[in-house]
């Protein structure tokens, strides 16, 4: 039988577990955002298991060191620090975590497929939805999240432009579409049996899920043979770098990509620059 004490503190931790989710719901974060920030809430005050207004900075830094010490990476803990950070200063409007440092991640250079290797990645999947879809993610570098939600009235077809509503951090931003795009998906979607608001749905007209994308694009990379690890985010990052390489205005790219900071933004000049380096000097060529 479960003390009564032990079961007050478990309705009470709920009780403001609910409170800080609705607070999260208001604030217009994401369902994935919602979901991980609730989540580690949630497992450190049950870790710590006192009263919120109790826990002090040793209690903060000795859950995320035993997270730490279970193998968590550096990013991880930089995510857990941002949703107490969250649930203390913005919710519980306390300072308790002001001191507590974030971990720093680990800066690694995105992963990057070749020009020849997009192209590699589109003829191994039939025209159709999933063609077109992976199309959609290199011509416009659109996150996954965002390739789900894109709906037809969504896109200007005759200018060649679409608006991505609501995207990291809520908001809307104007991307650029390819004019063969945009002729195929026009023949795609008058061919279509079950209409939907959706661009990319599935047979019932419902949207798609991102573990079916990102499942869609790991089959075309095998079947296209690239022994690279392809995600919908390597997408993103070619479109970036590629428009890098080929003198876009690394603001405009910002812009395109839905960059808060152009310091997000400048990595992909690193990216380019080890293209660079594959370039052989005309010297070696006389």
């Amino acid at each position: 039988m479960i003390p009564e004490e032990k079961l007050k503190k478990e309705e009470m931790f709920e009780r403001y577990l609910k409170e800080f989710k609705q607070e999260l719901i208001i604030s217009g974060y994401s369902s994935k955002t919602l979901e991980m920030y609730y989540m580690y809430a949630k497992e450190m005050l049950f870790f710590i298991n006192k009263k919120p207004e109790e826990i002090n900075e040793r209690d903060i830094i000795g859950y995320l060191a035993g997270k730490k010490e279970k193998g968590c990476s550096n990013a991880t803990i930089a995510l857990v620090h941002a949703a107490l950070k969250y649930f203390f200063k913005e919710y519980l409007k306390l300072p308790t975590i002001e001191n507590v440092k974030s971990a720093k991640k680990a800066k690694s250079l995105p992963k990057v497929l070749t020009k020849s290797e997009v192209k590699s990645l589109f003829e191994a999947t039939r025209f159709g939805r999933n063609r077109l879809m992976l199309q959609f993610m290199y011509g416009s570098g659109s996150r996954v999240s965002e390739v789900v939600k894109i709906k037809i009235e969504d896109i200007n077809f005759k200018e060649k432009t679409a608006m991505i509503r609501g995207g990291k951090g809520n908001k809307d931003r104007l991307i650029i579409l390819s004019k063969e795009w945009i002729k195929g998906t026009t023949k795609y979607l008058d061919k279509k049996k079950i209409k939907s608001e959706y661009v990319f749905s599935k047979k019932n007209g419902k949207p798609l899920s991102t573990d079916t994308i990102q499942r869609i694009v790991k089959d075309a990379a095998q079947k296209a043979g690239i022994t690279k690890h392809v995600t919908p985010h390597s997408l993103r990052h070619s479109y970036a770098t590629h428009l890098l390489e080929a003198g876009v205005n690394i603001r405009y790219i910002q812009s395109l990509l839905g960059h808060s900071s152009l310091n997000t933004t400048q990595i992909y000049t690193n990216v380019a620059n080890e293209q660079l380096k594959k370039v052989e000097s005309p010297l070696d060529k006389l």
